[in-house]
């Protein structure tokens, strides 16, 4: 059986009120990095984050992004992933000094926090959620999350081998948002489904999520169970910078900023950090960027 990479695939175990979510990200991964010169431990840690994001925004009923954030006061200062309601992806990383590549992320966070943030693409409120960091690994740092902050029972696998990155996701829902065809009552009476699962889940490698086609890594773990896999959704790299947002960056800095940066560089460079894309203002833009700011602000004291 041939592997699909770069696929987020949802499954359902009949009968039960557990759902999961697995995914694979292979030249998105390699995309959404190949521009950052990262040292091996950061990219492990970025691709497991990537596959974190994949496998939550599955299970979000959203037209929007998810962000997720590490944020520490160590080396490491910032990880950054976001992923789109289609699955797409990109992701970054800030540190300061040298990191080996025997060093965990756990090594260089020093008083971290994680944060996550959806971002409704409709004009919905913007929710954002902030907790330490707590656990040895990312996975254990999104359970402890779910679980207290939102309150549903989650297990994550994660893996990255700075080539690929993949993942696999558990929930325990209330027996009503279950979509099984068997009935409620045998739905109910299977009270051991989820230590059961997630006991057979447990027994997944690294080089299982990795390189395993998802019909051959359900059969394996779950061969006793009846899962039901459903259509596979595509993911992607995507970077949403444009020249007009990086303008409004700029305007957020205000006119005397700008001018001072004129002055001593004679033009304003900005590189995205996701996809490294160059964007450069002269003299004439930046005139442009602070007339239509003080356009602006004309506007609501008019207002």
């Amino acid at each position: 059986m041939i592997k699909v990479t770069d696929a987020l695939n949802r499954f359902l175990f009949e009968n039960t009120p557990v759902r999961g979510n697995a995914v694979n990200l292979s030249n998105t991964f390699q995309l959404a990095l190949n521009k950052q010169n990262l040292p091996l431990g950061l990219k492990r840690a970025l691709g497991e984050l990537m596959a974190a994001s994949a496998l939550l925004t599955a299970t979000l009923k959203m037209n929007g992004s998810l962000v997720l954030q590490i944020q520490g006061k160590g080396i490491l200062k910032l990880l950054v992933v976001e992923c789109n309601s289609e699955f797409g992806v990109r992701a970054t990383a800030k540190y300061k000094g040298e990191i080996r590549d025997d060093q965990t992320l756990f090594d260089l966070i020093e008083h971290g926090q994680f944060v996550i943030t959806l971002d409704p693409k409709d004009g919905g409120q913007t929710y954002q959620g902030i907790v330490p960091i707590e656990g040895n690994s990312i996975s254990a740092i999104l359970e402890n999350y779910m679980l207290r902050s939102e309150q549903i029972d989650t297990k994550i696998w994660l893996s990255c081998d700075g080539n690929s990155a993949a993942g696999m996701l558990l929930q325990k829902l209330p027996e009503t948002m279950n979509q099984s065809t068997k009935t409620d009552d045998a739905i109910v009476h299977d009270l051991d489904a989820w230590n059961r699962i997630g006991h057979l889940a447990d027994t997944i490698t690294d080089e299982e999520m990795l390189n395993l086609p998802i019909e051959t890594l359900l059969h394996r773990l779950f061969h006793e169970e009846d899962v039901r896999l459903f259509e596979a959704s595509n993911t992607k790299f995507f970077c949403s910078c444009t020249r007009n947002s990086v303008a409004n960056m700029l305007r957020m800095l205000g006119n005397e900023e700008i001018s001072s940066i004129l002055e001593e560089q004679g033009k304003i460079d900005v590189n995205c950090d996701f996809c490294n894309t160059h964007y450069s203002f002269d003299k004439i833009d930046a005139a442009q960027l602070m007339v239509s700011d003080v356009a602006a602000q004309s506007s609501k004291e008019i207002h």
